[in-house]
């Protein structure tokens, strides 16, 4: 593609770099230059103008991205992913429905290394959204591109993004009391309105003393297609009174503690092949928190492994939440 300044007869053709404002109106950038603008110009007085002019090799913007992005989503409805048309070289990717988004992110990076103008922007790896959420944007920066690097990106990176949707329809969630605990109605709502973001519902909440056994039982009993447990104190270890009562249910903890604060001190469970996930006490405030990363993964069948969550402390230093009874910077809570 060459681009610059062309006397105003040589322009028919080229794509118009820069508006141009006249009489008439105004001529927009990225438009194709056709005899009635070059009149139009002719008569504003202007003698050349700064154009792209595509050769043979090159793609139009527009016709790039729309090429990379049926690359890029080949199957738009398994993918859970909207494609919106072409516009000034961009195409959005968005979601058809709740989940979270999956990424080859190796791929996705050698795709943006092809060429500087062609470029694609995501949100981070597993970042939870709701219907209509963007996903990602690919945009070629510059009017046209070389034909060769389109298709040389479209094969860098096949299928490389889609949305996993909930396997899960529904929780259950278990309660337990200390005397003079938190208020556990707040809470509640805040975790029946997490569920609901993912398109699940809130199966059943039942409250129960502090107690290993009182807890055990609870969870034995307790309907949905994952069990949740808030405890009135915090957990501060593996062998305290929640991971205990997992195991006394005869279910397994594979991970207590994590390095996102807050957010620290969830664990994450199986009883009788259901998920279980300790809530930290920030699950109780509607902030994102450490709980809402492993939630999302877990409502979407996505498996979540020790090493999972120790990999979440790169970025995990997320937003203070200032109804924390100690913030980091030792304040008293608002």
């Amino acid at each position: 593609m060459k681009f610059g300044p062309v006397p105003l007869e040589s322009a028919e053709g080229a794509i118009l770099a820069h508006s141009i404002r006249t009489v008439t109106g105004r001529i927009r950038k990225g438009v194709r230059l056709e005899a009635t603008h070059l009149a139009t110009l002719r008569a504003a007085g202007v003698n050349d103008v700064i154009v792209a002019m595509p050769g043979p090799e090159d793609l139009h913007e527009d016709t790039a991205a729309a090429r990379l992005a049926a690359a890029l989503v080949p199957d738009p409805a398994s993918a859970r992913l909207r494609i919106t048309q072409p516009f000034t070289g961009r195409v959005n990717l968005i979601a058809e429905g709740p989940g979270v988004v999956q990424l080859d992110a190796a791929a996705l990076n050698r795709f943006n290394l092809i060429n500087p103008m062609i470029t694609i922007a995501t949100v981070p790896p597993f970042q939870q959204l709701g219907a209509g959420g963007m996903v990602a944007t690919i945009k070629i920066i510059s009017y046209a591109v070389p034909e060769r690097d389109v298709d040389a990106a479209a094969a860098t990176a096949p299928a490389s993004i889609r949305m996993a949707s909930p396997v899960h329809a529904t929780a259950g969630l278990v309660i337990t009391d200390i005397p003079g605990g938190p208020d556990n109605t707040k809470g509640r709502k805040a975790i029946a309105d997490r569920l609901a973001a993912l398109g699940m519902e809130l199966s059943e909440t039942r409250e129960v003393p502090h107690q290993t056994e009182a807890l055990a039982q609870a969870l034995s009993q307790i309907s949905g297609d994952i069990a949740m447990i808030l405890t009135g104190s915090a957990t501060s270890d593996i062998d305290d009174v929640a991971p205990s009562a997992v195991r006394h249910a005869g279910g397994h903890v594979d991970r207590f503690g994590m390095p996102v604060d807050p957010g620290n001190l969830l664990f994450l469970g199986c009883l009788d092949d259901r998920p279980v996930i300790g809530l930290p006490g920030c699950a109780r405030s509607p902030a994102l928190n450490g709980a809402d990363w492993v939630l999302s993964r877990v409502a979407c069948g996505i498996e979540v492994s020790g090493a999972d969550i120790a990999a979440m402390g790169v970025g995990g230093l997320l937003k203070e939440i200032p109804t924390r009874p100690q913030p980091r910077a030792g304040r008293k809570p608002d």
